[in-house]
């Protein structure tokens, strides 16, 4: 007798649509490696979505959009590498939960991760638990910090003194590629309120 699951990550497991998505972070790259590595992996040209000049950190990238859009339960997303889809390992595992909500699976040409497989779970169920791991680290070491501050007798946090407008400079200038360390040279700061920005969102 056959059981009616709702979609979940171990439910992603019959063969559907294989749907590609290929992104060049300038528009005199060529996206046709990615194409064409897709197509091997099985994909249809037909459902291929490319985006050009798009960052992996920019926050609007109409294909990609198109691409989940386009997702129905029993597909499996495709692309080249993971730094295709996600901006951090925080963000790809909101993605593939999200995609595990859908029913819709996740794999990379490379190899390095896929949802329809048992061994590809594993992978993902590790991903998340380093994600997580990182997040708990992060927020121990805030609280640390002030804790330690308090005892000194400082209170409250760092004092905003970068502006808005230097801020926003520092992200597009990470977003296009540009180094750490020629970001702070570029704007006039520390490479530390450099990574302070850049970890602020």
């Amino acid at each position: 007798m056959t059981e009616t699951h709702t979609p979940s990550l171990e439910a992603v497991e019959q063969p559907g649509r294989l749907i590609g998505y290929a992104r060049v972070s300038t528009t005199e790259q060529n996206p046709e490696l990615q194409v064409q590595a897709l197509m091997a992996a099985g994909v249809q040209e037909r459902d291929i979505f490319t985006d050009h000049g798009a960052s992996g950190a920019d926050a609007s990238r109409p294909e990609w959009d198109r691409c989940l859009d386009y997702l129905e339960a029993g597909d499996t997303l495709v692309i080249w590498k993971l730094d295709r889809a996600g901006r951090s390992v925080a963000h790809l595992v909101e993605l593939v939960n999200d995609l595990r909500e859908k029913g819709v699976g996740f794999k990379t040409v490379d190899g390095s991760i896929d949802t329809t497989t048992a061994g590809g779970r594993m992978v993902f169920h590790i991903f998340a638990a380093m994600s997580q791991f990182e997040r708990e680290l992060i927020v121990e070491r805030t609280q640390a910090g002030l804790a330690a501050a308090r005892a000194q007798g400082r209170t409250g946090g760092r004092p905003r003194s970068i502006s808005g407008k230097t801020r926003a400079r520092v992200r597009d200038l990470k977003a296009k590629g540009t180094p750490v360390t020629e970001i702070a040279s570029l704007v006039g700061i520390g490479r530390q309120s450099v990574y302070r920005i850049l970890n602020e969102n």
